[in-house]
C-alpha cells in the first residue's frame, strides 16, 4: 500500500530544516548565556519593567522548571521563565525575557493576530490530534474503494492547525522586534550586547518557521494522498 507513496520525500527538505533550527537554538543559547549583560539587571526583573511600563501590570512573573521551558499564558495572564533565565542576566536570558513579555504586551493591547491564534486554539490543537488517525484510517479503507471522508476529515482538521502555525509568525516575528527595541530603547543592552539577543531571538523564530513548513508540507502531502483516490 505504501511502497507507492513517494510523497514522503517531500517531508526531507523540512526535516533537515527542523533539525537545523533545533541545533542553532542549543548552540546559541549556550553561547550567549555565558555572557553577562553590563545592566546587571536578572531576567525576571528586566520583565518586570517592561511589564509595568507596557501597561500590563497585573501580569504575574512565575519561574518554571526546565531548560527554554519559558512562555506567557494568556489564560492565566502569567509569564512563565525557566530556571536558567529567571534569575540569570545572561544576554540569552534577557532576550527571551523580553520577548516572552512582548506577548503579554500584545495580550494587553490586543494585537489581533495573537487573539486570533488564542480563538483558534482549541480547533488547532484538536486537530493536531485527530487528523493523521483520520486520515490513516480513511487512506487503508479507501484503498478498497471505500469512502475518503475520513481522508477528507482529516484534512480539514489539520487545515485548522497549519493556520494556527502560519498566524504564529507575526506573533513571534512581533515579539521578538518588540523585545530588541524595549531593550535597546531602556538601556537593558548596549549595542554590542544587543546583537547576542537578535542571534538567541533569530535562532528561536528559525524553528517556528520550521514547524511552518512541515505543517504546510504535510497538507500538501495529505492533499496529494488524497487526490489518488479519486
Amino acid at each position: 500500500m505504501f511502497y507507492n507513496d513517494y510523497t514522503w520525500f517531500l517531508l526531507i527538505p523540512p526535516l533537515i530544516l527542523a533539525l537545523f533550527a533545533q541545533a542553532r537554538v542549543r548552540s546559541t543559547y549556550r553561547r550567549y548565556s555565558q555572557v553577562r549583560a553590563s545592566s546587571r539587571l536578572n531576567a525576571a526583573e528586566v520583565a518586570r519593567q517592561i511589564l509595568n511600563t507596557r501597561g500590563a501590570q497585573d501580569v504575574t512573573i512565575e519561574k518554571v522548571a526546565g531548560q527554554l521551558s519559558d512562555h506567557y499564558d494568556p489564560r492565566k495572564k502569567v509569564l512563565r521563565l525557566s530556571e536558567g533565565v529567571h534569575d540569570s542576566n545572561s544576554l540569552a536570558a534577557l532576550g527571551i525575557a523580553a520577548h516572552e513579555a512582548g506577548h503579554a504586551v500584545q495580550h494587553h493591547n490586543r494585537y489581533s493576530p495573537l487573539a486570533i491564534r488564542n480563538a483558534i486554539f482549541p480547533v488547532a490543537n484538536l486537530g493536531s490530534m485527530l487528523a493523521f488517525p483520520l486520515f490513516f484510517i480513511g487512506l487503508i479503507t479507501s484503498q478498497k474503494s471505500g469512502p475518503t471522508w475520513l481522508m477528507d476529515a482529516g484534512i480539514i482538521l489539520f487545515s485548522g492547525a497549519v493556520l494556527f502555525s502560519v498566524i504564529t509568525l507575526p506573533v513571534e516575528f512581533n515579539a521578538s522586534k518588540q523585545a530588541v527595541a524595549v531593550l535597546e530603547e531602556r538601556g537593558y543592552l548596549n549595542r554590542e550586547e544587543l546583537t547576542g539577543a537578535r542571534r538567541v531571538l533569530s535562532a528561536a523564530a528559525l524553528t517556528y518557521v520550521a514547524a511552518t513548513t512541515m505543517a504546510v508540507v504535510q497538507l500538501v502531502r495529505m492533499l496529494i494522498l488524497r487526490d489518488s483516490r479519486d
